[in-house]
């Protein structure tokens, strides 16, 4: 019998992206908390592979850590690969719209930088098990947190043809949501969905072959759509940046990654109400609860390299926003 390759190392398997940018904006917040005589505290809010954190923990000796996860087997590499930092970190099971609960359940009042790196992770993406990926043939979970919720197979069995239609074009901004939605229902007729594999049939009989070819696998958008609602993405996403912004003491940083336009325009909408005064029109004076708590410090979105994405494909579609945090508000 052959052998099992070995499992190569958290660090080999993982290349953050935008690492050095996001690093350099977050940078300010922590120096500005080390010269007031305070511990600099970061929150990665999509801990991952522990990428990022590790990248700050070096360069920053004492800079203190929260890294968030829904993914308890990202939470255990993650750790692994931290492990020369373990004193100076804190891991924590959960969903990233839950920073307040976690950084209060730590103690912590405020924090002076977050991190998030949005979407799938490259730990999910390579582990077939799990069903994120349409390239090759798997169970059709998809769950970020595989200990609760439902599945990708839960979804495609059960949710009627209109709710499908909708997903699909919605969360997939897929044109062909209407044939998708008819062919799995149609298909599940017979015979319930178990793997990725038996969805990514039906989806290339009624997607034309053109369209694969301008616009990628015929099943990309689909998937996409299908890994949005199970782990309730951009409802959690809707959440998450403001109460992000909300914790950050006055001059920390957030600097936000995003894979695709959906969730750009929420975190784009967020920081760009909170960066301009909310002043009525023709109002003769701005009021203190008026004024913008934020500060932009990206000049709309900032992409990767040609050579990062050499280095890492999965960084093409990367987006970068940053802001700084200038003044508290009560209402926020």
């Amino acid at each position: 019998m052959t052998a099992e390759p070995p499992i190569p190392p958290t660090s080999s398997r993982h290349v953050p992206v935008l690492k050095d940018r996001s690093i350099n904006l977050l940078a300010p917040a922590f120096e500005r908390a080390l010269e007031a005589g305070t511990t600099p505290l970061v929150i990665d809010a999509t801990l991952g592979m522990g990428g990022h954190s590790e990248a700050m923990l070096q360069r920053f000796p004492q800079l203190h850590l929260i890294g968030i996860d829904r993914d308890t087997e990202a939470l255990d590499l993650a750790g692994e690969r931290l492990q020369p930092f373990r004193n100076r970190i804190d891991l924590v099971h959960a969903v990233y719209d839950e920073i307040p609960d976690a950084v209060a359940d730590l103690g912590f009042a405020e924090v002076h930088g977050v991190l998030m790196d949005l979407g799938v992770s490259s730990l999910q993406l390579d582990e077939r098990e799990r069903g994120f990926a349409y390239s090759y043939d798997a169970p059709l979970d998809m769950r970020m947190d595989t200990s609760r919720g439902q599945t990708a197979a839960d979804v495609v069995n059960t949710y009627s043809e209109d709710d499908l239609v909708r997903i699909i074009r919605t969360w997939g901004e897929e044109k062909f949501a209407g044939r998708i939605a008819n062919r799995i229902v149609s298909a599940r007729a017979a015979k319930p969905f178990h793997t990725t594999g038996e969805l990514v049939e039906q989806i290339r009989q009624v997607v034309p072959a053109g369209a694969a070819r301008t616009g990628g696998h015929p099943a990309k958008r689909t998937f996409q759509a299908l890994r949005i609602e199970v782990n309730e993405e951009l409802d959690v996403l809707q959440r998450a940046v403001p109460a992000a912004v909300n914790v950050l003491a006055v001059g920390g940083r957030a600097v936000v990654l995003s894979y695709h336009s959906l969730e750009d325009k929420i975190v784009k909408s967020v920081f760009a109400a909170r960066s301009k005064s909310s002043a009525p029109l023709g109002f003769p004076v701005e009021l203190e609860e008026h004024k913008p708590d934020l500060k932009t410090l990206t000049k709309g979105t900032e992409i990767p390299t040609s050579a990062e994405i050499a280095e890492n494909p999965r960084a093409a579609s990367a987006r970068l926003r940053a802001v700084e945090k200038i003044r508290s508000r009560r209402s926020a």
